[in-house]
């Protein structure tokens, strides 16, 4: 989405913007993704907010400082993903030549985006060619994102030096590089961070995507609230605490520990919900396929027994997986690694 064609073989690193950190990526691929250098930094809180940047500066400063410290290429590709991001599903005449698609598009999406087209930023995916009631269509995914917020975000990374080739939906990024080509049926991709970014694919086409707020970082934040943490140590006791061990059997504080897993069953029974609406509005959308699987990302994947638990909820399996990597990366940044690697890569056909 919004990314520009370019012939050069020069690496481009991927940057995932999160409200509590920043993720780079470069990559290699060979059929599959897998990371090859890696970085993350905390984020101050405030500096990015519900997924749009809030203090501009401050983001300049925080990328000034992530690049000089790990000397990392200066071409990025940045994922963007928030509540006001539009995504639709349209059905077009049975057009295979790219541009007349393009043209089919920007004439079409006046009837469907609620923003007005001057103000936005218009990019699609094709779907391929589908049966309808009115005969064959090309079957298209668009997504409208407001200018302003775009050009917040590049502007930003612009200051800080970097070359910004392009800006994608986070949730395209997060489908190239978990997405396997050859799978049957719809795969639920959950990316539960700051946001909760929820796709629906069918091998490597997301057909859907949505993102909302109810992360782990609200559960981070309510922990840090109800027992007086900063935020770094309330993530930490998730982690020992988890929702595999019954918490009578976790060393520490029996108060602490009956708090955390508290907070844990909250929040992962609202995260199910919010999962739940987004799925359920999946579903009234024309020709949706039956999600047969889910699969979580995020840093939420290091807290033991959350997919396990998050999968009881939905009713559906869940598996935790992270990109797979080369990079010298810590145990805990590995899972915040996703997003930012698919961004690094326009596609993953060999």
């Amino acid at each position: 989405m919004f990314k520009k064609k370019t012939a050069s073989a020069r690496a481009v690193v991927g940057l995932d913007l999160e409200p509590s950190h920043l993720a780079a990526a470069e990559v290699h691929v060979n059929g599959s993704v897998s990371v090859t250098r890696g970085a993350v930094v905390p984020l101050r809180a405030g500096v990015m907010r519900d997924g749009e940047v809030a203090d501009g500066p401050a983001l300049t400063a925080a990328l000034k400082e992530m690049w000089a410290e790990h000397k990392l290429p200066t071409r990025v590709r940045i994922g963007v993903a928030n509540q006001r991001i539009v995504v639709r599903t349209l059905d077009l005449p049975p057009l295979t030549d790219e541009k007349a698609i393009a043209a089919a598009v920007r004439v079409e999406a006046p009837d469907h985006i609620p923003m007005p087209m001057d103000e936005a930023v218009l990019d699609f995916q094709t779907l391929g060619m589908v049966e309808t009631a009115a005969g064959p269509r090309m079957r298209v995914i668009v997504v409208a994102v407001r200018r302003e917020m775009v050009e917040r975000i590049s502007g930003a990374a612009r200051d800080a030096g970097l070359k910004v080739e392009g800006i994608d939906l986070s949730a395209f990024a997060m489908v190239r590089a978990l997405g396997k080509a050859d799978s049957t049926g719809a795969t639920l991709y959950m990316n539960v961070a700051g946001l909760t970014n929820v796709a629906v694919a069918s091998g490597l086409n997301c057909l859907f995507t949505r993102a909302a707020g109810g992360g782990l970082e609200q559960m981070v934040q309510t922990l840090a609230e109800r027992r007086a943490l900063t935020n770094e140590h309330a993530h930490q006791w998730m982690v020992h605490v988890g929702m595999e061990t019954p918490a009578d059997q976790v060393d520490g504080d029996p108060e602490l520990v009956t708090a955390v897993r508290g907070v844990l069953d909250e929040g992962i029974h609202q995260l199910a919900d919010t999962v739940r609406n987004s799925l359920n509005f999946y579903r009234m959308t024309q020709g949706s396929e039956t999600v047969e699987r889910a699969v979580l990302t995020g840093p939420a994947v290091s807290i033991p027994g959350f997919s396990e638990a998050l999968s009881a909820q939905l009713r559906l399996p869940v598996t935790p997986t992270v990109v797979g990597h080369g990079a010298d990366l810590a145990e805990a940044d590995a899972p915040r690694m996703s997003v930012a690697a698919g961004l690094a890569v326009e596609s993953v056909s060999t």
